[in-house]
């Protein structure tokens, strides 16, 4: 029965899970599981990949990831040595082939569907699922965010949504599941021009591989990666060089991820029963540090609100005086400059009266005149 995160915290900490999920792991690691019955998987043969990145693009088209910082067909970025992240499932790294200056090879990374997966035995609310088809799916809705996946992966291909702030999810390849049930490629399968990609039941592909080698016997090291590793996985590789020249581990040894953790949870079931109550505690303390964060910064902009709020009054009020100082110099120039003008103007009219009196004093007849 699938479970919402918030159901699952709400009884998290009971007894019974912790009897349940002590059970549920021993039993998961009880024997060596050999893979489903005609699963599927993916050949990769790096004497044929080219670099040319098209595999990440169809990754990025089919599972609808945001679009890259450089464009697919910038191959500037092999010369960075990359790995998966939440917004690629997949990436192309390049590597120097000293045998042969110039002609370098290439290595796709994603997730390589172990057989019993180190990530699904590490998940204690089964988020991680192996599937009949061979693809390791993942279920968001019960992932409670322990990122115990991320730490088991002895290939470190799980990654996180750090920047998802409300739900974020463990991502990797899947080898689109989703279409594969349909009886369709995985989008990096079909976008691969050179057939460095093969899709097909498991088994046939161990078959191609062994056949290629026996065919052309200088050109790959004879082994074919996946086959064992791990307990075997459903992405196998061949390569022209030895696999830690192409950034490939080859200290995993053949034991599958359960076993190595069998007698361990065996021997201390209480503490399989207690993980849950732990993880538990972690995530209460999580929510209240971020509980007191979130009010700490809501009070931190409620302040700077107020001080902001105050210092635009405090510049209201100073453009106001202001205002009204420049209001009353302006009133204060004019009342001058009016009177002033009527001033000159009395001034000018006074002496208009004077010379006219003296011009009529000057014409008016005298008595020796008459």
């Amino acid at each position: 029965m699938s479970i919402t995160r918030r159901k699952f915290l709400g009884w998290l900490g009971a007894a019974g899970v912790g009897t349940t999920v002590g059970s549920s792991v021993r039993a998961a690691t009880g024997g060596q599981f050999k893979g489903y019955p005609g699963s599927k998987g993916v050949l990769f043969d790096n004497t044929r990949c080219i670099g040319c990145r098209r595999c990440e693009e169809g990754c990025n088209r089919v599972n609808e990831l945001p679009a890259p910082d450089r464009r697919f067909d910038d191959l500037s970025v092999l010369e960075e040595r990359r790995r998966t992240t939440a917004k690629a499932y997949t990436v192309v790294n390049k590597y120097p082939r000293e045998s042969m200056p110039g002609s370098p090879l290439f290595r796709k990374m994603q997730c390589n569907h172990c057989l019993e997966p180190a990530c699904a035995s590490a998940c204690f609310v089964h988020a991680f699922t192996k599937t009949e088809t061979g693809a390791v799916v993942y279920d968001p809705t019960v992932c409670v965010g322990c990122r115990y996946c991320m730490i088991a992966c002895p290939f470190e291909i799980p990654t996180y949504e750090y920047d998802s702030a409300f739900s974020p999810r463990v991502m990797k390849c899947t080898m689109c599941y989703p279409l594969i049930v349909k009886g369709k490629l995985p989008g990096c399968v079909a976008s691969c021009p050179v057939e460095a990609l093969t899709f097909g039941e498991r088994d046939q592909l161990l078959k191609i591989a062994r056949e290629r080698i026996r065919q052309f016997p200088d050109r790959y090291v004879d082994h074919v990666y996946g086959e064992y590793e791990m307990g075997g996985t459903n992405w196998l590789y061949l390569s022209a060089v030895p696999f830690h020249e192409i950034g490939m581990r080859e200290d995993l040894g053949t034991t599958p991820a359960p076993a190595l953790t069998k007698g361990a949870l065996s021997a201390v079931p209480i503490v399989v029963g207690l993980w849950p109550v732990l993880l538990t505690g972690i995530y209460a303390m999580t929510r209240r540090k971020e509980k007191i964060a979130s009010d700490e910064q809501a009070q931190a902009v409620k302040a700077a609100l107020a001080r902001a709020a105050e210092e635009s009054e405090q510049r209201m009020r100073a453009a106001r005086e202001q205002a009204e100082k420049d209001k009353q110099a302006a009133i204060e120039r004019e009342v001058k400059k009016a009177l002033e003008e009527a001033a000159q103007e009395q001034a000018e009219q006074a002496e208009q009266s004077d010379g006219e009196t003296g011009s009529e004093e000057s014409t008016a007849p005298t008595e020796e005149d008459s």
